[in-house]
């Protein structure tokens, strides 16, 4: 126990806490005023390292042969990072409609690349092809219109013009695939990034992108294409602006049908991007893509020497320099085998778009190495109205067909890994000596080496109680600032650590838990997170924040393999080794709010210093956030990627065994309290093991429990 008594002899009767107690300390060390956006400078900083490995490799490729066998080990990666993918099953294409122009036509179709998984799309085909014609697959770029956008039927039509066929359809949650579409509003609940961002945060909760079904869409147009008499299986190219330029890029890597690829306006590298716009969408983003040493210019190397323009813009968000660098470095690969002048590079002054001279560079690309001669020039066309090019009967598959979503296709993933975790439960002494391992290899957690010394940052002496302000190391470059409130009457040998989602101050001075505690002699520690607090949330140009929650921060670890969860699980271990070691106590109970319950169990669960477990609010797990259409965005930094492929919340929870924990109004994924055949469904499974254990009465579970009820649960539960 601490040595407090002469603290004790200046202190008088015990009173309430201030109404506004002062528990910030970054004001006062400018050292550390940009603090606020250490998450995801942390995270950032470990990408960054984990490309060291990548650029020696790189460095060290001379011969043809260095090349070919990086090419072979890129796109076993890409396949397995990308994949699985499905087994190829009937297009059943569905022509809706034709319309007839003077030079050419557009046929209106939908065609399944999945079961069920329709695809609304149109193939222009120029009139008086003689033979077999080259064909271009171009993906869309972001817009709610998808290929009806002006700015790209205008190139579509001036490829058309020239001689190629060309095919376009429309990318998940673009066009007519809206996947949250509201009959009321008569659009999407969601902009376009989050229509792809928000459902892809499920597949991540799976285990793998949502690239996986925007790939697969992209590979079954080309199986379209081929279907066609008047297309040249020899002569293919794609060409698509923006998340089309990433799409481009990735299915021109991994499916050797595309001969030449002219991505515009996405490959830069991770070092600049990292930088300057932070990751971008979900289907961007491949599982561990950093860690396992892959960058943008991979996407280029690996087809050499096939044909490849980069099309790019001075001002665009996708650094220009980390373009120019990726060229550079793939440039390597080419004159390697002999091909240098079939990597080019088109680049104009303009923001992040298709200017024409990066347009008319593109046409006599395509031109030159799908032997099409002609005239490159752009010109102007007349473009159809967004009504004419509809393709389903209501302009909304939703409405209409209906069929999949990737929400729908992740579910049935996530039942299958249910059902596995479910059937390993039954061997549960097994099972959970596993999950002890894989929620540390998972998540990405390390158990801290290095401590630092604490730096004690002031203390402010109130009538009843002191606070002390300290500063510990945290597991990235920040310090975490935690606050001490010790009571006069000090009567208690138990710390209790208290882990607010809104922070140390809000704990303080909007809940009553913290006084009470204090009143009833208890000394009381609390911290901020990263991202939490007075450590966030920071600002990040390019953020796509859905419902007010950064996205991309949660996307840079998953490039990483390094969750929010396993950062600040670190964290928690670090605080109770300075309560250990630095103020001495033995005897720790942790209470988390919100969120913080799975950053709390994770490192419960690597850790044997916590005696008791409060948890207030939890989500109950999840499998449940992915398999709820509508989630609340604000459990995404506390979910792990991947995690429910091998365990999940309860399993954290019965591996809490034999200690207390308590569990107050837990919640669904909307955040609404869970309801008992919900808790039970999740949760039964802790419950056994307490029970096996004769220890029942260990773990409770209260829901429904009113705000002015949970301070005196908490503590006759202490008791």
């Amino acid at each position: 126990m601490r040595f407090l008594l002469v603290y004790m002899l200046l202190m008088n009767a015990i009173s309430p806490l201030h109404a506004q107690d002062d528990v910030s300390l970054y004001k006062f060390w400018k050292y550390y005023s940009d603090v606020e956006n250490s998450l995801y400078k942390t995270l950032s900083s470990i990408a960054l390292d984990q490309l060291e490995p990548r650029k020696l490799e790189i460095s060290q490729l001379k011969t043809k042969e260095d090349w070919i066998n990086r090419q072979q080990k890129v796109k076993e990666k890409l396949l397995d990072l990308m994949g699985p993918f499905p087994e190829k099953t009937p297009l059943n294409i569905q022509v809706t409609g034709v319309i007839q122009r003077e030079d050419y036509r557009v046929e209106k179709f939908i065609f399944e690349s999945v079961p069920g998984f329709y695809v609304p799309a149109v193939l222009f085909i120029p009139e008086g092809i003689s033979g077999k014609a080259p064909a271009i697959v171009n993906p869309i770029g972001h817009s709610p219109t998808s290929f009806r956008r002006d700015v790209y039927q205008h190139k579509i039509i001036n490829l058309v013009k020239k001689g190629f066929i060309v095919l376009a359809y429309d990318p998940i949650g673009q066009g007519e695939r809206l996947q949250y579409y509201d009959g009321e509003l008569g659009k999407s609940i969601f902009p376009t990034n989050h229509e792809h961002s928000y459902p892809g945060a499920q597949c991540y909760i799976s285990g793998y992108s949502s690239a996986k079904y925007f790939v697969w869409d992209g590979i079954r147009a080309i199986d379209v294409l081929l279907s066609r008499p008047e297309v040249d299986p020899t002569r293919l190219g794609m060409n698509g602006i923006s998340g089309g330029g990433n799409m481009t890029a990735f299915i021109a890597a991994i499916d050797d049908r595309i001969l030449a690829a002219a991505p515009e306006c996405w490959i830069t590298s991770f070092d600049y991007l990292l930088k300057s716009e932070a990751p971008q969408d979900s289907e961007q983003n491949l599982v561990g893509m950093i860690k396992n040493g892959l960058d943008h210019a991979d996407f280029l190397e690996v087809r050499a020497p096939k044909p490849t323009l980069i099309m790019a813009t001075t001002r665009d968000f996708f650094s220009i320099q980390g373009t120019r660098d990726a060229f550079q470095e793939a440039k390597k690969a080419y004159e390697a085998m002999g091909k240098s002048e079939y990597l080019q590079m088109t680049e104009d002054d303009d923001i992040h778009f298709s200017t024409q001279k990066n347009r008319e560079a593109m046409y006599a690309f395509f031109q030159e190495h799908l032997d099409n001669p002609g005239d490159s020039k752009d010109y102007e066309v007349d473009i159809f109205s967004e009504e004419e090019l509809q393709v389903t009967k209501t302009g909304q598959l939703a409405t209409s067909l209906k069929g999949e979503t990737m929400y729908t296709l992740n579910k049935k993933i996530v039942e299958r890994q249910q059902a596995f975790l479910e059937n390993s439960r039954e061997n549960t002494m097994e099972y959970l000596a596993k999950v002890k391992e894989s929620a540390a290899r998972i998540s990405g957690f390390t158990y801290p080496e290095e401590f630092g010394k604490p730096v004690f940052s002031g203390r402010m002496v109130y009538e009843g109680y002191q606070i002390e302000k300290y500063l510990i190391q945290g597991s990235g470059d920040y310090p975490l600032p935690l606050v001490l409130l010790i009571p006069e009457k000090y009567t208690r040998d138990e710390l209790i650590i208290i882990l607010d989602e809104k922070g140390k101050g809000h704990a303080v001075n909007n809940i009553s838990l913290v006084k009470d505690l204090v009143e009833k002699g208890y000394p009381v520690l609390l911290s901020d997170l990263p991202n939490i607090g007075e450590m966030g949330p920071g600002y990040l140009r390019g953020d796509t924040y859905i419902r007010g929650v950064s996205y991309n921060k949660w996307f840079t670890g998953i490039l990483t393999g390094k969750s929010i969860v396993a950062l600040r699980a670190e964290d928690i271990l670090r605080i109770i080794h300075f309560a250990k070691n630095e103020l001495f106590y033995e005897q720790i109970t942790a209470i988390s709010s919100g969120v913080l319950g799975s950053e709390l169990l994770h490192a419960e669960t690597l850790s044997h210093d916590i005696q008791k477990l409060c948890l207030l609010e939890p989500f109950v797990a999840y499998a449940d956030i992915a398999l709820s259409r509508n989630y609340k965005t604000t459990y995404i930094h506390s979910v792990v990627p991947g995690a429910i492929a091998e365990y999940d919340i309860p399993d954290l929870i019965a591996l809490g065994a034999p200690r207390k924990i308590l569990v107050l109004n837990p919640v669904n994924a909307s955040g609404e309290l869970a309801t008992e055949s919900l808790i039970d469904d999740y949760w039964d499974f802790p419950a056994q093991v307490f029970r096996d254990q004769g220890l029942e009465e260990n773990f409770i579970v209260h829901s429904g429990i009113s705000d002015k009820e949970i301070a005196g649960m908490i503590l006759d539960w202490l008791e």
